[in-house]
């Protein structure tokens, strides 16, 4: 078989330039594979509204049927709706699979999707001039997206920054194409009519959905994951603890006792001193220091392992 090579030369004449035809190597000309592609187009797009109008026509007999069976809640009801919720099955899940890879597992977003199209059937009212497909829609996308607003985040931000970051992304768009260029935050700020500081709050809620893991491999090669680059030991934190154990502790002691801990180590106090102003013996107050530290230890110590 000959394969053309020949491409798109210009030839030179003296009144005009002639463009030869540009040949693809089956030997048909692009203008012809264009012609094609628009038929081939066109006859999809007349296929499809053939098999939606037959859909629509199914949908609009089967409703005429569950109103004459009572009702969804009947059991001939029941049959009907199985039929409406399978002619429309494919459109639910399509809808559903548009929200897919954002941060919900997509069986998630299917059930989120079906259930709406048994709400749609059921909320939805028959009238001339409407399809169910044309209601249905619009009911099922709206459950997805509130489906996301109140579970989608990982982090879930205030109703003020949910809304703030959907007006950003629609305003920035609109600032790009009259700018010419990437907006800055400023400017973003300003045609939203905010403050820097909730811009911040409005870019930075996109990661509430999906937070990389601390647990991450880095790309830089200095650190094995993410944590070691965000994460240290704060030995504030490991004394904090032993703080609250002791404060507990601290609490079960008699009012005494503790007046006599915070003259020995708050003020400074001598034994001595201790006895002559509580009025006691300074053997007395040893001894009380000495049972008070060993209840302390027994009560902050480690557990004794268990017998057996």
């Amino acid at each position: 078989m000959t394969v053309s090579t020949r491409t798109s030369t210009p030839v030179r004449t003296p009144a005009r330039t002639v463009e030869t035809p540009r040949e693809t190597p089956g030997g048909t000309s692009g203008g012809a594979l264009a012609d094609t592609n628009r038929r081939d187009r066109t006859e999809l797009r007349a296929e499809s509204a053939r098999v939606h109008a037959q859909r629509d026509a199914r949908t609009d007999a089967l409703f005429a049927e569950l109103a004459e069976a009572g009702g969804a809640d009947t059991p001939e009801g029941h049959r009907v709706v199985d039929q409406i919720f399978a002619l429309h099955a494919d459109l639910c899940d399509g809808l559903a699979r548009r929200y897919c890879n954002r941060g919900i597992e997509r069986d998630d977003l299917l059930q989120v999707a079906r259930l709406a199209l048994l709400k749609a059937i059921r909320r939805y009212r028959p009238r001339v001039g409407a399809s169910f497909a044309g209601y249905a829609v619009p009911t099922v996308s709206g459950e997805l997206k509130r489906h996301f607003r109140d579970h989608g985040w990982v982090v879930r931000p205030s109703r003020r920054v949910q809304e703030l970051r959907l007006a950003l992304r629609q305003k920035r768009e609109v600032v790009t194409h009259e700018l010419g260029r990437t907006p800055t935050r400023d400017e973003l700020a300003d045609a939203l009519g905010v403050d820097t500081v909730s811009m911040g709050e409005a870019e930075g809620s996109d990661s509430s959905f999906r937070p990389l893991s601390i647990d991450l491999p880095t790309t830089t090669g200095e650190q094995n994951h993410v944590a070691d680059a965000v994460c240290e030991d704060d030995p504030d934190l490991e004394r904090l603890c032993d703080h609250v154990d002791l404060g507990r502790a601290l609490a079960s002691l008699s009012p005494r006792t503790r007046r006599v801990l915070h003259l020995r180590f708050v003020e400074d106090r001598t034994q001595r001193e201790i006895a002559a102003e509580l009025g006691a013996t300074q053997m007395q107050v040893s001894r009380l220091l000495g049972r008070t530290f060993q209840q302390l230890r027994d009560e902050l110590g480690e557990p004794e392992p268990l017998a057996g």
